[in-house]
């Protein structure tokens, strides 16, 4: 009787286990996305970056319409640096186009008449021969129509296709299609829309003028720029992205490479999720993810207190030196019990008191002699975008709490010999700018009188300053000084 009850036991225990199985559970729950009816049609919101499109929420699938113009045209790559972008849209990343699973999208491509290349489009969201590029190879002033049914969640590169396709993509051709699940995601207070890419030029790194593509750079992989949103500054300054404390952010992080994997992080952030490689995956708790070629990820993360938080590939020389760098701006009280400020300030000097200063290659660096103030000016413009922006930014305003401010500066404004003498020799310590305490290090430049001079004088002519015109027999004499 004993083994019979023993015997009936185990066959309820197996039984139980059978109807538990997650595998039968998860079987169960899927849907095939094939097989999702649409109720109607509607035209596709599109937006340019940092903006998305509203939520789809919890909508029926639809039949979507998507409009989209492939434009060749002249941009800002940096200040006084233009390039030719090809762009999806107008912008760089291209538009971005928000669905859901179960849609059937009808695609309308057009090549402007203005440009000078054929084109096509490759959409990671596709299932299909090269992810719609064979349907979409369209000549300058024709228009392409191709449908797909959006079969899996995630958040999706599209690309360009067309050879030399990393030449294509190098130029600015790509952008993100965003697939959300039956339901939709769930609901956060702000989302934006910021995607990586590298570029490769003729000229180096802020040298001025239109600036053409340079192919052995990018055969080679060595990027001239690397930037969010198409551009140095394109989220900084007044194009920073902002929310208020409390808030939860929601990124759509894009790498539109043609090369290079981004660390993405944001400085004095944690993410609390991140959709790993923009799939369901969903992690916590997470400082940095990667973000490969051709992939994404979704972060989401609350802020909880005020301040500036800088957007950066943490392969950091990309940010402070190539231009991978934005900004979140927050508002709101402070919340000391998250974050103190500074309490104390000591003296530390474990390998002695001397500024850092910039490598010396032995050899002077050459540079072009300005004859007015305003080849000055414009002169000291691009001395200031290689060497002075990643810390003080494009419109002077510095960063808090790390970086001075440079605009309407009063320390700047009340002594220039001393404004020379920092340059020449580096800064470190505490200094009261228009009322705030800024405590950090600037390092000694190793850039000519004549660029000093310019720069100086492009600073003291912006931003609300003085006006002084700073020269090179300026420098010379307090370089004298020491």
């Amino acid at each position: 009787m004993k083994q019979t009850n023993l015997i009936f036991l185990i066959s309820i225990a197996l039984f139980a286990f059978a109807c538990s199985n997650p595998s039968e559970k998860k079987a169960k729950k899927s849907v095939d996305a094939t097989s999702i009816p649409v109720d109607g049609e509607m035209e596709a919101e599109l937006t340019s970056p940092p903006l998305v499109p509203k939520p789809i929420g919890d909508r029926a699938a639809k039949k979507l319409i998507v409009h989209m113009e492939i434009l060749e045209q002249e941009g800002e790559m940096a200040n006084g640096v233009s390039y030719v972008y090809w762009t999806f849209g107008g912008s760089v990343p291209g538009s971005f186009i928000r669905t859901r699973v179960g849609d059937e999208v009808e695609f309308h491509l057009k090549n402007h008449p203005d440009n000078k290349l054929p084109h096509n489009i490759d959409l990671h969201a596709v299932t299909g021969p090269g992810g719609g590029a064979e349907s979409s190879f369209i000549a300058p002033g024709h228009e392409k129509v191709f449908s797909f049914k959006v079969l899996n969640p995630g958040l999706y590169v599209y690309h360009c296709a067309t050879a030399p396709v990393g030449m294509h993509i190098a130029n600015g051709m790509y952008g993100l299609i965003l697939v959300e699940p039956e339901g939709g995601l769930p609901a956060v207070d702000k989302e934006y829309y910021v995607m990586q890419g590298d570029f490769y030029t003729k000229g180096k790194n802020g040298q001025p003028g239109l600036q053409p593509f340079d192919m052995q750079k990018a055969v080679d992989e060595h990027a001239d720029y690397v930037v969010f949103n198409g551009k140095v500054g394109a989220l900084t300054g007044d194009n920073a992205i902002t929310a208020n404390v409390g808030e939860t952010v929601r990124l759509f992080v894009g790498n539109g490479g043609p090369n290079l994997v981004s660390s993405f992080h944001v400085i004095g952030e944690i993410f609390d999720k991140v959709y790993a490689e923009g799939g369901t995956t969903i992690n916590e708790n997470i400082q940095t993810t990667l973000v490969p070629a051709g992939g994404a990820a979704i972060v989401e993360f609350k802020v909880e207190v005020p301040g500036t938080f800088i957007l950066v590939d943490h392969s950091i020389f990309r940010a402070f030196n190539k231009g991978a760098l934005g900004m979140l701006k927050v508002k709101g009280e402070e919340n000391k019990k998250v974050y103190s400020g500074e309490l104390m300030e000591g003296i530390y000097k474990p390998e002695g008191g001397g500024i850092q200063e910039m490598p010396n290659t032995g050899e002077a660096p050459t540079a072009k002699i300005a004859t007015t103030v305003a080849e000055r000016i414009e002169m000291g413009k691009q001395v200031y975008s290689q060497t002075c922006v990643a810390c003080h930014q494009t419109n002077g305003e510095g960063l808090p709490n790390a970086f001075p401010p440079l605009a309407k500066a009063d320390f700047l404004n009340a002594d220039v010999d001393r404004a020379i003498d920092i340059v020449l020799n580096g800064l470190t310590g505490e200094i009261t700018v228009n009322g705030n305490k800024y405590n950090s290090v600037m390092t000694a430049q190793n850039i000519t009188d004549e660029e000093i001079a310019n720069v100086l004088t492009y600073i003291y002519n912006n931003w609300g300053n003085n006006k002084t015109e700073v020269t090179p027999s300026m420098v010379k004499a307090v370089r004298n000084k020491k």
